[in-house]
C-alpha cells in the first residue's frame, strides 16, 4: 500500500489492486467464470495496456490468437500453457502477434499482463524505416 501523498494528481493514477473490483473475463469467447480481469491502463477499444488476471483453481482460458504482443508476469500460483510449459511466480512470458495459446491453472493464479503492438507492428504503422 502506498501511503505517500500523490504530488502529481493530474499526471498519475494510483490503483489499490488489493481492493479494486475485477470483472468476469470475456476475451475471445463467452465469459469465463473463475477468470477475472482488472484493467490497470488497459483500453478496451484499442486492446492496449496493462491488466491483472486472477484465475480460480481448475480454470482454463479460451484458445486465442494474438493480434498484438502479449506479455505477462506470474505473481502468484501456477499457469500451464497449452504447449505444456509450467509457469510459477516470477516467470515472465512473451507471446508475439500471430501466436496461439490458452492457459490453465491447477491451484489458481494472479498475473499482471501487458498487451501492445510489437516493434515490427510499430515500424509498419509509422514507417520508421529510413527512406532511400
Amino acid at each position: 500500500m502506498n501511503n505517500q501523498p500523490n504530488q502529481n494528481k493530474n499526471q498519475s493514477k494510483v490503483i489499490d489492486t488489493n481492493v479494486a473490483e475485477y470483472y468476469v473475463y470475456d476475451f475471445a469467447g463467452p465469459a469465463l467464470e473463475g477468470v477475472y480481469q482488472l484493467d490497470l491502463s488497459y483500453d478496451q477499444k484499442t486492446g492496449h495496456g496493462a491488466y491483472m488476471i486472477r484465475m480460480d483453481p481448475g480454470t482454463i482460458t479460451t484458445k486465442h490468437v494474438h493480434t498484438l504482443r502479449e506479455e505477462y508476469l506470474i505473481l502468484e500460483g501456477d499457469i500451464i500453457e497449452s504447449d505444456g510449459t509450467v509457469l510459477g511466480p516470477g516467470d515472465y512470458i512473451i507471446y508475439e502477434p500471430g501466436s496461439e495459446h490458452n492457459s490453465r491453472t491447477e491451484n489458481g493464479c494472479l498475473v499482471i499482463g501487458f498487451d501492445y503492438p510489437s516493434p515490427d507492428q510499430l515500424k509498419a504503422k509509422y514507417n520508421t524505416e529510413p527512406e532511400d
